[in-house]
């Protein structure tokens, strides 16, 4: 039997199914020379020593006194994610020089396992396997054990995962490669199941982990050389093709049919399961609604993302969105929550919001940004990475949405018998639930009818759905938590950045304008003061060199806070971080940027993103920011460095377009040219200027994707945004703010009266 189709995808990965597999043994001796090893053993009890009294190892292998039995060289490493292992049996070695000149002196073969710390299935994977005394004794023996976190190292999951989804046909994570001491693969997949019969596998990890073994110590020289020629036809399959002619617009058609193909008619996003928010085009479907007057493209974008916050993907209580629906309602989440997920998610209903006038996705906004700001903000400003979908329950287990689910009792004990049933009828709260006898929040019934069906007044459910929500938040904030991993990625963090920037704007909120220029501020950090910028990090400390959806997507949140705040600063280090990727990872030969500069490790391959998955490429990012900063600036530069980008590609967007569907958004943006918006304020700086507020009040209820926009008093219109030329000259009208609306080098009339400005935009659309 299949596992996958028995227990749901077997991985924490948006684009495809697992496929099942195999296990295998360990011990814990390292074979080091004899001083290496004891600094190595001081080392590792400095750093648990370090960790204090309350330390609680996560492992199952615990002394009587409940210090660990095991700890491995992860002890020493800074991931959330790597930290969970450092307990297993398995003697784990960090991804680095050492353990490949390890395998080579002991003529061992290497196994690898990559995955992250809210990824349910390496938590799987962790307990049934890398827990497992006798699989980790066959690692330690046969093997040098590596484990890597993807969101460390973006650029070694990329290599392999591009290895195992050739082999395959599929990938995800957990992934697990085995390599040669080149560094090489020459086998690999995802999730296996320990031993041979468990989950319907025929063969288990630990049995394929000794037949690899055996294979590679009967010939190591045969295999090196299978491995060394996989590495090769995987290096000529993934060259990019040829750049082609910069697409026309007839491509944003041929995506819109591809989308109605896929689309859900009943329950919106794609058909079928699992239901991944990102899997569907909603900002895109925005834009071609607003550039061809397709309703139907409207009408697929909104209903997706009304389906998806009445369904249990969404929080009910907290706000925020898990990471996917397991089934094709979007009621039975997997309950990890991730930053990228809800940052982008936030600007998605921002703009349906402004293409409808919807208030209800206004305040889905509002709830996910809170939520971010209670349960996701650093000390320093920036936001964390993600949070588990597992949980403690009250037995003590880990289990998964245990901290999100809810039974009748749950909710008479907290609200009373009264509350308690509005309660269920709202949220569909059952006595049999959904995930063992407890129920996931959902609110898939009308209020109307809701109301109706408790003899209530219409108006009387909204306050009395209010203060439920209170009382269960309050409730469930003493239960304990998902684990959280507190690290801060850059790349992610511009996306946050870019959500509360634009909301702030938008909706006029100060918290949201704080919370965007003091995570912008921390993540600036190192690249003002050594021109370098970092992946992460963690503890506050920087780690790692920025790739290039680091520099990108947190140049593109700056752009953001200079129209919030009209601070030239911004934009200056937006243009430097740029700069950077355009001198640090272009493809000279071929166009677009590598994820990695010279500055990074040399790997097997040098990845030049060429895929929207849930997280938007850098490349198609990176021609988005070129065109707003051409926009901003009258530079043509920039316009040409996002041409190029898109051309390098247009064979790719060819051949499947909606795999690329925010490089359409960049074509769209290149094709339309874009407007240009000055408000000249007499008081305070930025969006938030009271005086702006009325005539920044007509872009609450307009989309107008593809402009610029600069608030700012008049003795700013010169020297201190000299970068952006076309402010000059502007000025208020009898001292009171003024608004001017340009668009290809004219003006229409300034104005002062916001209805005027919203005339003006409705006569100034798109390009057909």
């Amino acid at each position: 039997m299949n596992a996958g189709n028995a227990l749901g995808p077997l991985s924490d990965h948006p684009v495809a199914p697992m496929h099942p597999s195999t296990s295998t043994p360990t011990s814990t001796t390292s074979e080091t020379g004899a001083g290496d090893e004891t600094s190595l053993e001081e080392r590792k009890r400095a750093a648990v020593r370090a960790l204090g009294p309350g330390y609680r190892p996560r492992t199952r292998h615990q002394s009587s006194d409940g210090s660990p039995k095991y700890v491995n060289r992860l002890i020493l490493e800074a991931s959330p994610y790597l930290l969970q292992h450092a307990h297993n049996p398995v003697d784990w070695f960090p991804w680095g020089d050492e353990a490949f000149a390890r395998a080579r002196s002991l003529g061992r073969p290497v196994f690898l396992s990559v995955g992250y710390s809210t990824c349910h299935w390496c938590h799987v994977m962790e307990e049934e396997s890398f827990e497992d005394e006798a699989i980790a004794r066959c690692l330690n023996e046969r093997y040098v054990a590596i484990k890597v976190d993807r969101e460390e190292r973006p650029d070694v999951d990329s290599v392999y995962m591009t290895f195992v989804q050739a082999l395959t046909g599929n990938g995800g994570w957990p992934m697990s490669v085995w390599l040669s001491p080149a560094r090489n693969p020459f086998f690999g997949g995802t999730y296996y199941p320990p031993r041979a019969g468990m989950r319907g596998s025929g063969m288990g990890f630990l049995e394929l982990l000794t037949l690899q073994a055996e294979r590679f110590a009967a010939d190591p020289d045969g295999v090196a050389a299978i491995a060394d020629s996989m590495a090769r036809h995987l290096r000529a399959a993934t060259l990019p093709a040829p750049a082609g002619a910069l697409p026309g617009q007839e491509l944003l058609q041929v995506a819109l049919h591809e989308a109605a193909r896929r689309y859900d008619p009943i329950l919106g996003g794609s058909l079928g399961a699992p239901k991944f928010p990102s899997s569907f085009p909603i900002r895109l479907l925005l834009r071609i609604a607003r550039r061809t007057g397709n309703a139907e493209a409207s009408r697929m974008a909104v209903a997706s993302l009304h389906h998806m916050r009445a369904g249990g993907i969404y929080d009910q209580v907290g706000g925020g969105f898990h990471r996917y629906a397991t089934d094709a309602h979007w009621l039975v989440p997997h309950f990890e929550k991730m930053l990228y997920d809800n940052a982008l998610l936030a600007i998605a209903y921002l703009e349906a919001a402004q293409a409808t006038a919807d208030a209800s996705l206004f305040g889905t906004v509002s709830e996910t940004l809170d939520y971010l700001l209670r349960d996701m903000q650093a000390p320093e400003g920036a936001f964390y990475s993600a949070t588990d979908a597992d949980s403690l329950a009250d037995d003590g287990s880990h289990t998964e949405g245990y901290y999100f689910t809810w039974t009748p009792a749950d909710l008479r004990a907290i609200l009373g018998a009264g509350d308690a049933m509005v309660a269920q009828a709202w949220y569909g709260v059952g006595e049999s639930g959904q995930e063992g006898g407890r129920s996931i929040l959902s609110a898939l019934r009308s209020p109307r009818a809701v109301a109706e069906g408790l003899g209530l007044a219409p108006a009387a459910l909204p306050p009395t759905l209010a203060r439920i929500r209170a009382r269960l938040l309050a409730a469930r904030s003493r239960r304990p938590p998902p684990l959280r991993d507190d690290k801060i990625i850059v790349a992610w963090n511009g996306l946050a950045v870019s959500a509360f920037a634009r909301s702030a704007i938008v909706l006029g909120e100060p918290r949201y304008a704080d919370a965007a220029v003091r995570a912008a501020s921390f993540l600036l950090t190192p690249f003002r003061t050594e021109h370098r910028l970092p992946h992460l990090f963690v503890h506050g400390l920087a780690r790692g060199r920025g790739f290039a959806d680091d520099h990108v997507m947190l140049a593109a949140g700056l752009l953001d806070v200079f129209e919030l705040t009209a601070d030239p600063t911004w934009l200056a280090h937006a243009i430097d971080l740029m700069e950077e990727v355009e001198a640090a990872f272009s493809d000279h030969e071929r166009g677009g940027y590598f994820l990695s500069s010279a500055h990074h490790e040399s790997l097997l391959l040098r990845e030049r993103p060429a895929y929207d998955g849930p997280i938007p490429s850098a490349n198609s990012l990176a021609a988005q920011t070129w065109l707003r900063l051409a926009l901003l600036t009258d530079d043509d530069r920039y316009r040409h460095r996002a041409e190029t980008i898109i051309r390098a590609f247009a064979p790719a967007l060819a051949a499947h377009p909606l795999a690329l569907d925010h490089m359409l958004i960049a074509l769209d943006q290149a094709s339309e040219g874009g407007k240009q918006i000055v408000i000249v304020v007499p008081d305070g700086q930025g969006a938030l200027a009271p005086a702006a507020r009325p005539l920044l009040e007509v872009l609450r209820y307009t989309f107008a994707p593809h402009t610029a926009l600069v608030v700012a008093r008049e003795r700013q219109l010169g020297a201190e945004l000299a970068r952006i030329p076309w402010v000059a000259g502007k000025s208020l009208h009898q001292g009171q703010a003024t608004a001017y609306l340009c668009a290809q080098g004219s003006c229409q009339l300034p104005t002062r009266e916001p209805a005027t400005l919203a005339a003006q935009l409705a006569l100034s659309p798109p390009h057909p």
